[in-house]
């Protein structure tokens, strides 16, 4: 695989709902980076198992990540809590993670030119996946508020929901990320803790930014 040198490569740790997204967005908007919400992809295979069952094999998943065009990443169809659970099991599949793996590396070492950089938010990005990135971060915020911003997002997309059901769902999903014996959700010692709990989506970027400046500089 080609190596693109000297580009910037960021790289986010977090547990669900805890706003990695949100300010990874910005941040790849801000400094021209390909981002890729690794999530997404454990999300977009759960959504074809769910609805594509008889085809659902080895060579068919093989077969979307070869050709994965990050546009379908972004469809709201992959928010849904039953599709959330169902990637968790399939992040966990030995095989499937190879796969998945290979288009991960591709983004982060590898993205369009057109791009100054990466930018990779996930569960493992950070020691497994890109441990010699530039600026290593783990996003992290407390239950009640992770659950509330699921809660709304679901409620957005008008999703029948009640709350003590997500946080049900959200501690579900934490037991299985930090738990799992492989690629488990950690902080590294070199990461930086961002606690997003009590920040606006401004005051985040603002923080992360001032972080990022400095690390660009020198």
């Amino acid at each position: 695989m080609k190596y693109r040198n000297n580009i910037l490569k960021i790289a986010v740790d977090s547990p669900a709902a805890a706003g990695a997204g949100t300010l990874c967005k910005t941040i790849s908007e801000y400094y021209n980076l390909l981002y890729l919400d690794t999530g997404k992809i454990y999300r977009m295979l759960a959504y074809l198992k769910i609805n594509n069952q008889k085809k659902y094999n080895k060579n068919f998943i093989k077969n979307e990540i070869k050709n994965l065009n990050l546009n379908k990443l972004k469809s709201k169809k992959l928010l849904t809590d039953e599709i959330g659970n169902e990637a968790s099991l399939i992040a966990k599949d030995k095989n499937i993670r190879k796969l998945v793996h290979s288009f991960q590396l591709k983004c982060a070492y590898n993205p369009p030119k057109k791009f100054d950089g990466s930018c990779l938010d996930g569960r493992d990005i950070t020691y497994k996946i890109v441990p010699d990135a530039n600026l290593k971060f783990f996003i992290t915020a407390n239950i009640k508020t992770r659950a509330l911003r699921r809660y709304n997002e679901l409620k957005g997309l008008n999703k029948r929901i009640n709350y003590k059901e997500v946080v049900k769902n959200i501690k579900k999903r934490d037991k299985s990320d930090y738990n799992r014996k492989i690629s488990p959700l950690k902080k590294t010692k070199d990461s930086i803790l961002i606690n997003t709990s009590n920040l606006s989506k401004r005051a985040c970027f603002l923080k992360i930014k001032k972080i990022i400046d400095r690390k660009i500089k020198h």
